[in-house]
């Protein structure tokens, strides 16, 4: 389904989350041959658009669902408010909090990401945490607890229900999507493919073990921007 006739498109509205459940969505690029990285970030994939629907999906979330890796690979700050908006918070706090998925909780609790974020900061990490760590996750941040040697997602995405959090986006990385996959908690996929390609090994957008059972999903959309196609994938039920 492209789009029909050239033109704008309101995004808002076809990117509007459903309603009637806990939605987990991620949004992801990848170059023309599956790369999810350039010179070791994702940025390096994207565009103006890229950057525009970016910071949409995170107006439209409850909360981003990050690892810690991609914290520190893309250089995290704190979510702001976007013009781009409108009124798609309306309702709700000026911005979502972020969920960061730390297991060792190597994170500096002193940087911008925790001590000014408008929506105080979550993080998702799991029993065999360090404590001294731990203690210093709780002074500058939300601290959820699931799982043992690694993070139960499932319970994760219920203890986020429980505070009002059901409109979920995921930003990667990799392994962490590969997780959320696995856990057979992702209902949409949203791909910008770049166009370009740059051979070499880096991440695809999963990073993990193969799935015994591949997960499949139906296309919903596809729109263009310049080069760039925007895919939304939602899972086949």
């Amino acid at each position: 389904m492209l789009s029909p006739e050239p033109g704008e498109v309101d995004l808002a509205e076809r990117y509007a989350y459903p309603l009637d459940r806990v939605w987990m969505r991620a949004n992801m690029v990848a170059s023309l041959d599956g790369a999810a990285q350039r010179d070791a970030r994702s940025g390096g994939l994207g565009g103006p658009a890229d950057r525009r629907l970016f910071l949409l999906l995170r107006g439209l979330a409850d909360v981003v669902v990050v690892g810690a890796g991609t914290v520190r690979a893309e250089g995290y700050g704190p979510i702001k408010p976007s013009d781009g908006w409108g009124g798609v918070r309306e309702g709700r706090s000026s911005v979502p909090p972020l969920a960061v998925v730390s297991r060792t909780l190597d994170l500096d609790f002193d940087a911008p990401l925790f001590t000014e974020a408008r929506a105080r900061t979550i993080v998702l990490t799991t029993a065999t945490a360090d404590p001294a760590r731990l203690e210093a996750a709780r002074e500058r941040a939300d601290v959820i607890v699931a799982g043992k040697d690694s993070l139960d997602f499932a319970a994760a995405v219920r203890e986020l229900e429980a505070r009002g959090h059901r409109r979920l986006l995921c930003e990667g990385g990799p392994g962490v999507l590969a997780q959320v996959v696995a856990a057979g908690l992702l209902d949409e996929l949203c791909l910008t493919l770049s166009p370009l390609l740059l051979a070499g090994r880096p991440a695809r957008i999963l990073d993990g073990r193969p799935f015994a059972v591949p997960a499949e999903l139906s296309l919903a959309h596809v729109l263009q921007d310049e080069d760039f196609l925007f895919l939304r994938y939602t899972r086949s039920r």
